[in-house]
């Protein structure tokens, strides 16, 4: 079974190969694309990915050749989805080229959910930040452009996590502050602001404590309802613990909000940067 779908493979691909050696009318060109994605789907039930991916990319660049752009896109997807479980910087590759054809389209919609698909990439696989920071923004750009308000704020909350990891505060202060005034004026939203201006008082406090204070004002004045918000109140008593350089009551106060609803990874994060100051002041007292 084995060697008679490698025999049929190689017939199809050499099949293929003929057919654009005598470049003849489009419709050899096409037989060929209809080929290798033949070959491509083969390939993909034998999980050789590699070679599943290479094959839709020929297919691609046949379809580009005859002006099939559409096509060409789709087979570039293909292909991109191929790599990405043998080769992540090659699926990178093929989704790009994708994204290039439909914005030459104006299919900016679509582009923007295929710099996601990159961005995925880049943090799951290939391990840059930056990268994914970049592929990000570049789909809140295109989703800003097409009114997608809601799917351009999800983008950017992933930029606002990274940018704080990599202590880029400011930057994750704009996002958090301006999606946390898109969400108060919202009826749906609304719950979700205070998560927003938490985030944003904690950015503001691995900067400078007397900034996170006045921010805190600030966001109460703005959304009342942050008054009432554990976080709010969280917040006030670790700026009271830093002040009084109290370990802890800092940690009493992080643990108390904790037992009732958890800290995420990234808060957890930053509140221990923030200790970690309150730590090394003492230190430079004594």
């Amino acid at each position: 079974g084995n060697l008679t779908a490698k025999y049929i493979l190689c017939a199809l691909l050499h099949h293929a190969q003929t057919c654009i050696r005598n470049k003849g009318s489009s419709r050899k060109y096409e037989e060929a694309c209809d080929i290798y994605v033949r070959a491509a789907n083969m390939f993909k039930m034998a999980k050789n990915w590699s070679a599943a991916g290479n094959a839709f990319s020929q297919a691609a660049h046949l379809h580009l050749q005859m002006d099939n752009k559409l096509d060409g896109a789709i087979n570039f997807l293909d292909a991109g989805n191929a790599f990405k479980k043998a080769d992540p910087q090659e699926a990178v590759n093929c989704l790009n080229q994708a994204i290039e054809i439909y914005t030459d389209m104006g299919r900016f919609t679509i582009a923007a959910k295929h710099h996601i698909s990159i961005a995925e990439i880049y943090e799951s696989e290939l391990l840059d930040v930056d990268k994914a920071i970049c592929h990000y923004e570049q789909a809140a750009d295109y989703y800003k452009g097409e009114e997608s308000k809601s799917a351009a704020n999800k983008c950017l909350l992933k930029v606002a996590t990274y940018t704080a990891q990599l202590e880029q505060y400011q930057k994750a202060i704009d996002i958090y502050e301006q999606i946390g005034t898109y969400a108060m004026d919202s009826v749906l939203l609304k719950y979700g602001a205070k998560d927003h201006f938490f985030k944003a008082a904690l950015c503001h406090f691995c900067v400078d404590m007397l900034n996170a204070r006045l921010s805190v004002q600030r966001y109460e004045d703005m959304f009342p309802a942050f008054s009432d918000a554990r976080e709010c109140k969280l917040v006030k008593k670790l700026l009271d613990a830093y002040e009084e350089q109290d370990v802890d009551a800092f940690t009493d106060a992080v643990k108390d909000f904790d037992s009732i609803s958890r800290l995420d990874q990234w808060n957890t994060t930053m509140l221990l940067r923030i200790k970690k100051q309150i730590q090394d002041d003492e230190s430079d007292l004594r």
